[in-house]
């Protein structure tokens, strides 16, 4: 099949906008998106769709920025069971389900709301579950130099769940670990236990 436009950008594909191209798109699975209950569908699928990839309009340093503060503190701190929704930049199709961070300050530390921006500054674009995992801790590492990073995610895929194996049990589980969570084991299983639920005082 011949490509006919390249994406520019989450704003603008080609020269149609993308209501334009839902209406196409309706159209070459046999539907009519001039019946009633698709006419205004085309836009709320572009309004919803902008929604889902605002992140690449965001700028992580800037979340978390305005929200750092020079505590004395050299306990692990856990925000746990964030809520993750992303969709899979291999079919377009939504992975949700919850995600864990821990740090290990060293001088700083940053408003735990903010932790949960982040997330979604990541999750709200186009993904695979493994990156959306590493970039998380990494913009953690890089903006706050704790002595370490650990972020959990377990989440189900609808491509998936809806298509391919239909597997509808599955859930994949990614981590990745630096600083002190990679390379001190009992640090690294402190943070498992928090995650299940053990001794977590946060």
């Amino acid at each position: 099949m011949s490509k006919t436009f390249e994406i520019e950008g989450p704003e603008t594909v080609g020269s149609d906008n993308i209501a334009d191209l839902i209406r196409k798109m309706l159209v070459k699975i046999g539907e009519d998106p001039e019946r009633e209950g698709l006419k205004k569908t085309p836009e709320r699928f572009d309004k919803a769709f902008r929604y889902l990839t605002s992140g690449y309009a965001q700028d992580p340093e800037k979340v978390l920025n305005g929200a750092k503060f020079s505590v004395a503190y050299d306990q692990i701190i856990v925000v746990k069971d964030i809520d993750v929704y992303s969709l899979c930049e291999h079919h377009l199709l939504p992975f949700f389900g919850k995600c864990h961070v821990a740090y290990l300050p060293d001088k700083q530390v940053v408003g735990l709301s903010k932790i949960a921006r982040l997330v979604n500054v990541f999750a709200r674009r186009l993904q695979i579950q493994e990156r959306l995992t590493s970039q998380i801790a990494e913009s953690l590492q890089d903006k706050l130099k704790p002595l370490g990073v650990g972020v959990i995610i377990e989440a189900t895929h609808m491509c998936m769940v809806m298509r391919g194996v239909e597997k509808q049990g599955s859930m994949a589980v990614t981590s990745a670990m630096l600083g002190t969570f990679r390379e001190n084991k009992q640090t690294r299983d402190e943070f498992l236990s928090l995650v299940r639920g053990g001794r977590s005082q946060h």
